[in-house]
């Protein structure tokens, strides 16, 4: 089998799997995902972190491939907060992106990423966007806390992490490329929604998403008292 046949190959594979994947499983991948990371507080996202962020994707089993071309592309899902009131309803979201290199091997990591402030929770509004390109990313630290005023905290719209064979680390998913998964949002809702039709708006949450809702409200609940989030972007996303 020539180099070419093994990528294609491969990528068959990999796509068979993805296939088998439904987005109902998916959720329940996703709340376990953020579950097991925060049950171990020590090497889990830091609580304030979270507290402070407006939205978190969850991308449970991201793939990446390299056999000269590398690839990622996975699945997953955005929430927002409501004000004073908790996490909303999930929005499908598709990683995709690719980088060219020398690396031999493939990989299933689970990636998580917060959006801090409203400039990023714009992007999500987005039919897409590039991590590193339109919205600036950096690997989030680790632990119980963290310091309230770091570099990284202040400058970020999105902070990022994976998990890998175990192994949960910050990293800067540089080049990938979000987008909206209407496709998910069918099955969920009904119809071929788009982002912000989801998490700008108080629609009710799909049964398959309360475990995972619970998950984020368990550990991070109520931004702070009297301090609701901004505008939560309505006015400022571009009409499509």
């Amino acid at each position: 089998m020539n180099k070419l046949a093994f990528v294609l190959s491969l990528c068959s594979c990999a796509l068979l799997v993805r296939a088998a994947d439904t987005p109902r499983e998916r959720m329940t991948d996703a709340a376990n995902v953020f579950s097991e990371i925060m049950a171990t507080p020590d090497k889990g996202i830091p609580e304030d972190l979270l507290e402070k962020a407006h939205c978190i994707v969850i991308v449970p089993g991201l793939k990446q491939a390299a056999f000269g071309i590398g690839g990622k592309f996975g699945r997953g899902y955005a929430i927002c907060r409501r004000d004073m009131a908790g996490w909303g309803a999930p929005a499908g979201i598709r990683v995709e992106g690719g980088s060219f290199g020398f690396q031999i091997g493939a990989s299933s990591t689970d990636a998580i990423m917060l959006v801090m402030n409203e400039r990023g929770m714009r992007r999500l509004m987005e039919d897409k966007f590039t991590l590193g390109g339109e919205a600036t990313v950096a690997a989030g630290q680790i632990g119980r806390s963290t310091a309230a005023n770091t570099d990284v905290q202040l400058s970020a719209e999105i902070l990022s992490w994976s998990r890998s064979k175990g192994l949960f680390a910050g990293v800067a998913l540089q080049g990938a490329t979000l987008r909206g998964d209407e496709d998910v949002n069918q099955e969920l809702y009904g119809s071929k929604l788009v982002s912000k039709d989801i998490l700008l708006t108080e629609r009710v949450a799909p049964v398959e998403a309360r475990p995972l809702i619970s998950a984020l409200n368990r550990y991070s609940r109520y931004e702070e008292k009297n301090k609701p989030i901004e505008t939560r972007a309505v006015d400022s996303v571009k009409k499509k």
